[in-house]
């Protein structure tokens, strides 16, 4: 396992492209998602994107509460109720403000091991695959933003 470099700045072009869906899970993807786990606990966070690692694939990593989401090809399938929070990002040093997003979500995605999941998550953990989910996108959380906080 490796740290990787945490791609900052809004207006940086890497963190704007839409990710490619991952077709098969090979080595490069296992390392890549142990890479983003070692690099996500040393920053201290609670979400990391490919796109947030320079590398332009469909997975995101979550760890809430000593709970490990390994996300490949993500998808939001069903969304309801709404919550307006602060939130920041590795990407975005030094900003945090308020966001609206779903209070429950149901999600598909594949694990490391190629197993589908479909689950549904509520509260901070939604918000949480939402702002991650966002990034394989293109999409930062200050886009959404309602106002700055910080």
């Amino acid at each position: 396992m490796a740290i990787r470099d945490i791609v900052t700045g809004a207006d940086n072009k890497a963190l704007r492209k839409i990710s490619r869906e991952v077709k098969t899970i090979n080595k490069h993807i296992l390392t890549l998602l142990d890479d983003m786990r070692e690099t996500l606990r040393l920053e201290d966070g609670v979400g990391l994107a490919a796109p947030q690692v320079g590398v332009l694939r469909r997975v995101a990593i979550v760890e809430y509460e000593d709970k490990l989401y390994e996300l490949i090809n993500p998808k939001i399938t069903k969304s309801a109720g709404e919550t307006l929070e602060e939130e920041g990002c590795l990407s975005v040093v030094g900003v945090r403000g308020q966001v609206k997003r779903p209070q429950i979500i149901k999600v598909c995605y594949t694990d490391r091991n190629g197993n589908k999941h479909k689950i549904e998550v509520a509260d901070i953990v939604a918000r949480i695959f939402c702002h991650e989910i966002d990034h394989l996108d293109g999409i930062l959380f200050v886009d959404k933003m309602i106002r700055e906080t910080q």
